[in-house]
């Protein structure tokens, strides 16, 4: 998985909940052990079980993600999840870099004798679980947010749909096939009302 899709798995951790509200992956702990096993198993160590301490971390990432996501689809509206209820941008920036800080990273080479030399960044010193999967968290949105798919990054804007995606075409407007759908359906029945059928 490329370490900038990981901001993005993370955003999208609010979801629709296919009733007319917003849904929480991680609304609890178990939750988020859920999310890191199909997300990010290769952050934390084998057998990995969140606590609170984790979760909170987690979803203060997950916070100032999506309040940079907000501002980063500007001129255009944020997602409908986000109206009113994130931090402004400065404040988002400071907790990203706060997390990302948790665990100061160094250079590492690594060469193997039949292979060619590949760069890598390693924990300085021994870090808690919660903080190397915040940090790392952290290090993916920074990683978005400053590289090319940034400018692509759009807000779903599907009746009831909540998540960011980044633009695979120019006419992309939805994050999935279904929300295309529900968009198309809803515009119809507006036009439908605007005209007066039933």
């Amino acid at each position: 998985m490329r370490v900038d899709q990981l901001a993005l798995d993370l955003a999208v951790t609010i979801r629709h909940d296919g009733h007319g509200g917003v849904a929480d992956d991680l609304a609890e702990p178990a939750g988020l052990t859920r999310w890191v096993q199909g997300h990010a198993a290769d952050l934390v160590p084998a057998g990995y079980t969140a606590d609170a301490a984790a979760l909170a971390a987690v979803v203060e990432v997950r916070t100032a993600v999506r309040a940079l996501f907000a501002r980063a689809v500007l001129p255009g509206p944020p997602s409908s999840a986000d109206a009113a209820k994130l931090p402004d941008p400065a404040a988002a920036l400071g907790r990203l870099n706060a997390a990302a800080a948790r665990v100061p990273l160094l250079p590492r080479l690594d060469w193997p004798e039949d292979g060619e030399p590949v760069a890598r960044f390693a924990a300085a010193g021994t870090v808690t679980p919660a903080d190397r999967l915040a940090a790392a968290l952290a290090h993916a949105a920074i990683t978005f947010l400053a590289g090319p798919d940034r400018a692509r990054l759009r807000a779903c804007h599907a009746p009831r749909c909540v998540r960011y995606f980044v633009q695979d075409h120019p006419r992309q407007e939805w994050c999935k096939p279904a929300c295309g759908n529900r968009a198309r359906v809803a515009r119809h029945h507006e036009r439908r009302r605007a005209q007066g059928t039933p």
